[in-house]
């Protein structure tokens, strides 16, 4: 926390000065009263908020939508007059990081942040970084909300810093089986992930649903977060005719992989979870797009009370549409300085306090969180590529 230093305006002082004429001794004239100092400027002092996610690499186009919702409303609440605590007005500073969506520049970026005196972190985008990361931020009593990490072991290690405002894994696993089973009315699926905390934990939750709903699944394929080339894993996929193949992983690996599947001749649906539903999916994809069905561990921006004036602000100010996370970074950054008001004091430990109290309306829902840090409620939405080339809202499941 900097405290800026103010430099004082000298106070203008007048002198009385003895008068003598023609010889005749004359009183002194009584001294002109001393100027007036302006009133001093309130003291505005500044606390650090740290934001994290990939900047450079595959998924930086998420990365950096990530951090423009944090910046948006870091923005908003400056220029609204900032934060009043006790007598001391101060302001918000966004302090960024890139944790390259790799776990070991996660820790660095997160020592990084800590040594910076940030009071609360916003992020990490994935869970291959949150998960690691969160033992730092423990250690340093640094508040912990990711506004898109959802393997379900980042809140279930017992940190009391660790939060989260969208609905983990478990949730959203089952919701894609089972939309699988009942919606596309699938028979036979192939599983595809990545090996990242995220792609494969979502891939085994989605996995052990489907088969308890009946749903053979004929093989489970793996590959990596940097792959560009699927035709070797696609060609023994496509020898099991499944009627859906499930990809645990990001977009940046599901364009290809869409384009690869049309160019093999495979019918199957793609189905993905939040990683892979983007804007970027779609012009990764080019026309094998259509492909895709997918799901986001929120509710559709568009279905929000204020989303489409949150679209608009967004548009405005970075000149980019939302790609999928930047409400939900957003409103962590609300609630953060909501629980700077209710501590009282920009102090790291005593904003970790007062987290688990959070009940506060933001633009994406009520924001409130379990035992564990989970937002309570959490809703997973479906969506499709339409022939527009655009994703098409299908439905939400709380």
């Amino acid at each position: 926390m900097n405290h800026p230093m103010f430099k004082l305006v000298p106070l203008a002082i007048a002198a009385a000065v003895a008068l003598a004429a023609c010889g005749k001794k004359e009183e002194a004239k009584p001294a002109a009263p001393a100027a007036q100092a302006p009133a001093a400027a309130p003291v505005v002092a500044v606390i650090k908020v740290g934001h994290v996610a990939p900047l450079t690499g595959g998924i930086a186009h998420l990365g950096k939508d990530n951090e423009n919702g944090a910046r948006l409303a870091v923005n908003e609440i400056n220029a609204a007059g900032g934060i009043k605590l006790g007598d001391q007005t101060f302001k918000l500073e966004l302090v960024p990081e890139d944790d390259k969506a790799d776990p070991k520049e996660g820790t660095i970026a997160a020592q990084k942040l800590v040594d910076a005196g940030v009071v609360a972190v916003v992020g990490h985008l994935n869970s291959g970084t949150s998960i690691p990361a969160s033992k730092i931020y423990s250690d340093a009593s640094v508040t912990q909300i990711s506004p898109s990490a959802t393997n379900p072991k980042y809140t279930e290690q017992g940190f009391k810093t660790t939060f989260r405002v969208v609905a983990n894994d478990n949730q959203q696993g089952a919701v894609l089986a089972n939309y699988a089973k009942d919606s596309l009315k699938a028979k036979t699926v192939a599983i595809i992930d990545d090996r990242t905390a995220y792609g494969q934990g979502l891939a085994d939750v989605f996995e052990k649903v489907a088969k308890e709903g009946g749903v053979k699944v004929v093989t489970r394929e793996f590959t990596n977060d940097k792959a560009t080339d699927f035709n070797a894993i696609l060609t023994k996929v496509k020898a099991g005719k499944p009627d859906v193949i499930m990809y645990g992983g990001m977009d940046a690996t599901a364009g290809p992989m869409a384009k690869q599947m049309k160019q093999l001749g495979i019918k199957s649906v793609l189905l993905a979870g939040d990683g892979v539903c983007s804007p970027e999916f779609i012009k990764l994809a080019g026309d094998a797009a259509e492909v895709l069905h997918c799901s986001m561990a929120g509710e559709a921006v568009e279905k929000l009370a204020k989303g489409e004036e949150f679209k608009a602000k967004y548009k405005a100010a970075f000149n980019q549409d939302v790609q999928v996370y930047s409400p939900y970074s957003y409103d962590a950054v609300y609630v953060i300085a909501d629980a700077l008001k209710r501590a009282g004091k920009a102090d790291r430990a005593a904003v970790t306090a007062v987290m688990p109290a959070t009940n506060m309306p933001g633009l994406t829902g009520t924001v409130a969180f379990d035992e564990k840090g989970d937002i309570k409620g959490g809703a997973i939405s479906m969506f499709k590529v339409g022939k527009d080339g655009k994703l098409e809202y299908i439905s939400t499941s709380r």
